[in-house]
């Protein structure tokens, strides 16, 4: 006896003529975790590999680490930008009063000061160029872009920060070993430390 084959069937939502909105990012039953708006589109993440995770949990503990009572850190929470734009940073580091309580999914922009993005296979392009090009449009004041050493398998650290005239980023600086930053805030991590987890 042969098993048949299963059909999947999945049921794709069908976009309004004029896109998604923040709105209905919220709204919208069964979407997969981590879903982002990107210019009324619907961006679904994929699952990510030992080296995103690995460096997620290393710049979250550095930064808190030293980080002041007014700010907190975020993982994985929707940024409003605009009613089209709702990206999900890697990481935000956002004003503490931005924090409504256990059940909130959202902070507008204007809370972020720095995003983070670890790079992924399928978010090259978005972590690049177009998130980059969106947070500074929002006037969030600092980017980082977290790359994977070729080498060595250790983040490669990409720090950008806001010129109001253009309202672009400027490249700051490349990190590979360590970060040493004084923007949003005097921070100090050892990226060797990704060795340990």
């Amino acid at each position: 006896m042969t098993a048949e084959p299963v059909e999947h069937r999945v049921q794709w939502p069908v976009p309004p003529q004029d896109g998604y909105t923040v709105d209905d990012l919220f709204t919208l039953p069964d979407l997969p975790p981590h879903t982002e708006l990107i210019d009324g589109s619907l961006v679904f993440v994929t699952p990510q590999r030992r080296f995103h995770a690995n460096a997620l949990d290393l710049l979250v503990w550095g930064l808190r680490r030293t980080l002041p009572a007014e700010l907190a850190v975020s993982r994985e929470m929707t940024v409003v930008l605009d009613e089209r734009n709702g990206p999900e940073p890697d990481i935000s580091v956002i004003r503490r009063e931005a924090i409504t309580g256990p059940d909130q999914t959202s902070y507008r922009a204007s809370h972020v000061l720095l995003a983070v993005e670890v790079v992924s296979p399928d978010s090259e392009s978005r972590d690049r160029t177009t998130k980059p090009q969106k947070y500074a449009a929002a006037a969030i004041e600092n980017y980082w872009r977290v790359e994977k050493n070729g080498t060595d398998g250790r983040p490669v650290i990409h720090v950008y920060e806001l010129d109001p005239l253009t309202k672009a980023y400027v490249h700051t600086g490349m990190y590979r070993d360590r970060v040493k930053v004084d923007r949003p805030y005097p921070i100090d991590i050892d990226l060797t430390e990704i060795d340990t987890l």
